[in-house]
């Protein structure tokens, strides 16, 4: 099946020019008041706005119309994956960004640790964002409790706060990922019973279910870290190479293992980058330090979405405004085009992820110039560039960056 992806193959021709995407992680915002401003609108963010002054602006929809985008089929969406053809589970994400090699017939699932209240009703699916040292002391527990299951290799690993990754090894008995998720995604009722949607997850199915079990059993006595949530379920994935695609030797710059391991799926190198990421110092250093050998650069800022899932809408304008503080380190490379755009939209004021389009912004020589004088939702409704998908971005940057041919005579 032909889609953008294999037109733009066709087209890409390499040329010296730089992108810079930079992805703020959920900014998409909604007013905690009908006549109140979105956390974009409130934060004071001087850079963005002269940014905004010389940019075009527009919306993306990363998946379709009223669809809810998961930070994977987002992301694809934005390198140019249509997310409804190249599909993946968060657990695939994970697993590859913690360095974890699947092999044919494993299933890698994403978990949170959960806190669990009388009758095992869910009372909070981040148990309260444990700390990373906290995470893997529970895993730690796990692994020596649960190395296998019915004769199945059970690998248990950290992943970051509340979120963990199991990988059940199919060697000899393949393993099905088709199954529904433990996690309802909604607090003040139980957990979910996994269950398969078609014979060759079957016994996926079994398996973890019966690792619910085994872990609340465990875990039972503490107050918070007493439940564990699955979703994402995933065998090996296959893409099309970004190098193949786009002509581009492309650099993800993120510090969380999931967004580092889709890159790594679509063939990104991905960089070391040191320091904690509320700093974002260290992912600043990764893109000075490696600017000279790469064309494309997919730098990543995850607290703008941590934020608005926790409800905090101040804590969200505060991460805005300290991204907006470190811009100018970015413009003083002077990137050839630069983008500024969200994987989807986490309004504070629903706690999740949600429907509604994510601002966009395009700076280059070549772009026409809006009369916006903010990177905020309003004036990227009123943008030139208008509503789009996602898939539409990395085309925009190509040809903003002269690195597409003419198409057809």
């Amino acid at each position: 099946m032909s889609d953008l992806l294999d037109t733009v193959r066709g087209l890409a021709k390499k040329t010296d020019s730089k992108i810079l995407m930079v992805v703020l992680d959920g900014v998409g915002g909604l007013p905690l008041t009908v006549n109140g401003d979105t956390e974009l609108a409130t934060a004071r963010t001087p850079n963005l706005d002269a940014l905004a002054q010389e940019s075009q602006l527009g919306q993306l929809e990363l998946v379709g119309a009223g669809i809810t985008p998961g930070s994977g089929p987002g992301h694809l969406s934005l390198f140019g994956y249509d997310p409804l053809k190249y599909v993946v589970g968060r657990g695939a994400l994970s697993a590859v960004g913690i360095g974890v090699k699947l092999n044919a017939g494993d299933v890698a699932v994403r978990g949170n640790f959960a806190t669990l209240g009388a009758g095992r009703l869910i009372t909070d699916r981040r148990a309260g964002r444990p700390t990373d040292e906290q995470n893997v002391a529970v895993v730690d527990r796990l692994r020596a409790a649960i190395p296998e299951i019915d004769g199945t290799p059970v690998e248990i690993y950290t992943e970051s706060e509340h979120r963990f990754v199991v990988v059940f090894r199919g060697a000899g008995t393949p393993l099905g990922a088709n199954i529904s998720d433990v996690d309802p995604q909604v607090v003040g009722v139980v957990p979910m019973l996994a269950a398969a949607h078609d014979p060759a997850s079957e016994r996926t199915a079994l398996l973890v279910n019966e690792f619910v079990a085994r872990a609340e059993a465990l875990l039972s006595a503490e107050p918070q870290i007493n439940g564990v949530l699955f979703r994402g379920y995933s065998d090996v994935p296959h893409f099309p190479s970004f190098d193949d695609a786009y002509g581009l030797r492309a650099a993800c710059i993120a510090s969380y293992p999931m967004y580092r391991g889709l890159a790594s799926l679509v063939g990104m190198d991905v960089l070391d980058v040191e320091g904690h990421e509320d700093a974002l110092d260290g992912k600043v250093a990764a893109l000075r330090d490696n600017w000279d050998r790469y064309d494309f650069f997919y730098f990543h800022v995850k607290k703008t979405d941590s934020t608005g899932e926790d409800g905090d809408f101040a804590a969200k304008v505060k991460k805005i405004e300290l991204f907006d503080a470190l811009l100018p380190e970015l413009l003083a490379l002077n990137p050839d085009v630069l983008a500024i755009v969200g994987d989807h939209s986490t309004p504070s004021k629903m706690m999740s992820h949600s429907w509604h389009p994510v601002p966009v912004l395009i700076r280059s020589e070549y772009a026409r110039k809006d009369a916006a004088t903010r990177y905020t939702e309003d004036e990227a409704q009123r943008g030139s560039l208008g509503l789009r998908r996602g898939t539409d971005l990395m085309p925009l940057l190509m040809a903003n960056a002269l690195k597409l041919n003419k198409y057809g005579a």
